[in-house]
């Protein structure tokens, strides 16, 4: 190695030699090959794969006047929750650019813009109330059939719209993931965070539509934020499992489309839960299907959470302590599934 170089030269590789005269060029170049650097080297390294070796060493070893690049993922694939979470916090501005980026891009071009965000929820409502109550008979008897329509559809297309677009979320940010360290979580909470606020900004209709319509809001509607909470933990939890999933195995983007409309027709949205029969005999067993159907279907606990304080005015009931548990156990679960497996994406994507 020859030092006082007036240039800078490296080979990187075999057969291709990099040559800068200005060491800002130098520094923005090796920044594409992953390498920052704290000063301008000026020195003159010969032969293709002893070049690739020095640049490897110095990454690893930490040469002097350069700095280490970010540490894989695999390097602290170990490192405890509450570290995770500090880091996850330090990002917090990453967070917010792509959950506003996602804000941004949701209607870029369209006439309607953000107005979409209502009129499409107000349209599905029509859609429902058309078939269901004028169509069938079966919902005649429930009063301002729209407000009970609209306070339970607004949650489950945000969870739906969440998952969905989670689960894609880190395979369509793979050249992101290939070349620039981040904690990977940021990609699935960013999307879930802006599918919230675009639910939160669709709230203000249905408490119009149910002033225009007569329907009562209590005090207990205070409370919504709590139901607000134990979804989007269910929701995170279940988006990290499978954009997790969704890395490995590319049909879980289509198989969850079917689950997310069997989910929809299992789940009391356009009906009460009242009407699930409670007895119910299959293969000779006697079943309490509106007790079973609450305990395997979390989904179906929030959302009679969301109709008892919106459309019946009632209080959370103790059996939300059920889906509440439920909800932090898939949270828990699928940050660790998501976090062992995540510095493996690289490869994946």
């Amino acid at each position: 190695m020859q030092r006082g170089h007036p240039r800078a030269v490296c080979l990187i590789s075999s057969g291709q030699t990099l040559v800068f005269d200005d060491k800002t060029i130098f520094n923005q170049r090796m920044s594409s090959y992953g390498v920052e650097l704290r000063a301008a080297p000026r020195c003159l390294i010969p032969g293709g794969w002893l070049g690739l070796g020095v640049l490897f060493l110095s990454l690893v070893e930490g040469m002097p006047g350069m700095k280490e690049a970010p540490p894989h993922r695999g390097k602290d694939e170990n490192m405890d929750i509450a570290k995770r979470l500090r880091e996850l916090w330090r990002y917090r501005e990453l967070i917010r650019n792509l959950v506003l980026r996602d804000l941004k891009v949701r209607y870029k071009n369209s006439i309607l813009g953000v107005a979409w965000t209502w009129v499409n929820p107000l349209l599905m409502m029509v859609v429902y109330t058309v078939v269901f109550k004028v169509m069938a008979a079966g919902q005649s008897d429930l009063p301002n059939y729209p407000v009970f329509i609209l306070c339970a559809l607004l949650p489950w297309n945000f969870f739906a719209a969440s998952v969905t677009q989670a689960t894609d979320s880190v395979v369509e940010a793979a050249p992101l993931v290939k070349k620039v360290y981040f904690p990977r979580e940021i990609l699935p909470v960013s999307t879930v965070l802006s599918n919230l606020i675009n639910f939160l900004i669709t709230l203000p209709i249905f408490f119009l539509l149910a002033l225009v319509m007569g329907s009562p809001i209590t005090l207990w509607a205070l409370t919504l934020p709590l139901a607000i909470l134990i979804q989007l933990l269910f929701t995170l939890g279940l988006s990290l499992t499978t954009s997790t999933l969704n890395v490995f195995y590319r049909d879980t983007h289509h198989i969850l489309n079917v689950l997310l409309l069997a989910w929809f027709f299992l789940t009391p949205v356009f009906y009460p839960l009242t009407a699930i029969p409670e007895q119910y005999t299959l293969l000779g067993v006697t079943l309490n299907l509106r007790v079973w159907l609450q305990r395997v279907n979390p989904m179906a606990s929030i959302i009679t959470s969301y109709q008892d304080l919106l459309y019946w005015g009632v209080p959370i009931g103790w059996d939300f302590v059920l889906p509440a548990l439920v909800s932090l156990v898939v949270l828990a679960v699928g940050y660790l599934i998501f976090s062992h497996y995540s510095s493996r994406f690289g490869e994946e994507v």
